[in-house]
């Protein structure tokens, strides 16, 4: 888990640093793609936090059964703002 400053925003607008970025690893899996698994990963961490920005898919793996991919797993970062 990592935090970060986040500015870029402000700084387009001339503007100071206003926030504050956390960063969670989540793993999900998904039976129809790897977006869908993508997507499950953001809805899973929707659930206990509030303020996603963003997703970083860092790794995606297959379970393949009788020379078929039956199941799609990925493993992501997930960053949202912190409340002050």
């Amino acid at each position: 888990m990592g935090t970060w400053i986040s500015n870029s925003a402000d700084q387009a607008r001339g503007e100071k640093m206003s926030s504050i970025v956390k960063v969670i690893e989540v793993i999900a899996e998904s039976s129809k793609s790897w977006d869908d698994a993508a997507q499950q990963a953001v809805q899973e961490a929707a659930k206990t936090v509030e303020g996603i920005t963003e997703i970083w898919v860092s790794s995606m793996k297959g379970v393949v059964e009788k020379g078929k991919i039956v199941r799609y797993r990925v493993t992501a970062k997930v960053s949202f703002v912190v409340k002050a």
